[in-house]
């Protein structure tokens, strides 16, 4: 009795990426890198990794999530026309800081802002941003 090994979804995309892909040479006899050679080259390289969302809890398919949390900052700096010094753009960025860290945990950027200032102006030590501390 002979068993036969069927290759998963997964290693048939793999395969059909790396080997099925048709070389194109150009006059000079060198490959031509075109899209789908490009998709082969990158599965070579980085094959296992289209994957790993399917074999990983936790890990979506998309990049979503990192593209939500600094998307209100490109949106800030294409209203505003950014900053024109050192000292505006780390401005900038520690305000998008407490305002993404706030939205985090569920706090007011607002109140945690208006502590600060307080804080400041009576010399007292600022706020913490780290979480459980209110």
């Amino acid at each position: 009795m002979a068993f036969y090994f069927l290759p998963s979804p997964k290693e048939k995309i793999i395969k059909a990426a790396l080997q099925e892909v048709p070389s194109r040479l150009n006059k000079d006899g060198k490959e031509e890198k075109r899209e789908a050679q490009n998709m082969a080259n990158r599965f070579r390289k980085h094959g296992k990794a289209y994957f790993e969302f399917i074999t990983t809890p936790g890990i979506g398919p998309t990049n979503n999530v990192a593209e939500q949390a600094i998307r209100f900052i490109v949106i800030d700096r294409h209203v505003t026309q950014g900053t024109r010094s050192i000292k505006g753009r780390k401005s900038c960025e520690r305000l998008w800081t407490v305002i993404a860290t706030c939205a985090l945990q569920g706090r007011s950027a607002f109140n945690f802002i208006l502590k600060a200032v307080n804080a400041y102006f009576q010399d007292q030590p600022s706020p913490s941003l780290l979480p459980g501390s209110l």
